[in-house]
């Protein structure tokens, strides 16, 4: 049960650094999504989001990030040909497992039941939404070589 209760708390934790993390990308564009439903088995479904900066003339350009779910458990359908899209919020929220509650806003977004794991909500807003629950969840950011120390 410790185990258990030890990886929950792990999941909560990288849910809250990936939400923090993505906060500065809130007004950046979605460049692109991709979405792989071909397996029946959801652990080898994927949903990929990557997010852009907006590029200034004169501005340095900041890194471009990639939102990985796997394990999807739900996505709304959006229209593909809105791609690129500006991002007006982006929400990321754990849902945690029984029998803790979860968020208001994700009520009766699931049946939840006892075999259902701690998830993750990813909410994309803009011209084009983006909404998805998944098991498993990764973000990429590309490292911000400006910022990066000269090599010699």
């Amino acid at each position: 049960m410790a185990e258990e209760q030890g990886a929950s708390d792990a999941f909560r934790n990288r849910c809250t650094n990936a939400a923090l993390a993505l906060q500065p990308f809130v007004h950046h564009s979605i460049e692109r999504i991709s979405l792989d439903e071909s397996n029946e088995d959801r652990k080898d479904n994927t949903l990929d989001v990557w997010l852009i900066a907006p590029l200034f003339d004169g501005e340095p350009r900041m890194p471009d990030v990639v939102i990985s779910l796997a394990n999807l458990y739900s996505v709304r359908p959006w229209e593909p040909d809105l791609c690129p899209s500006f991002i007006d919020g982006i929400s990321l929220v754990h849902l945690p497992r029984l029998p803790s509650p979860w968020p208001a806003e994700a009520a009766g977004r699931l049946d939840r039941t006892e075999d259902l794991p701690g998830l993750v909500w990813l909410r994309i807003a803009g011209p084009l939404e983006v909404d998805a629950v998944a098991a498993v969840l990764t973000v990429y950011q590309e490292q911000d070589y400006d910022a990066a120390p000269v090599l010699r």
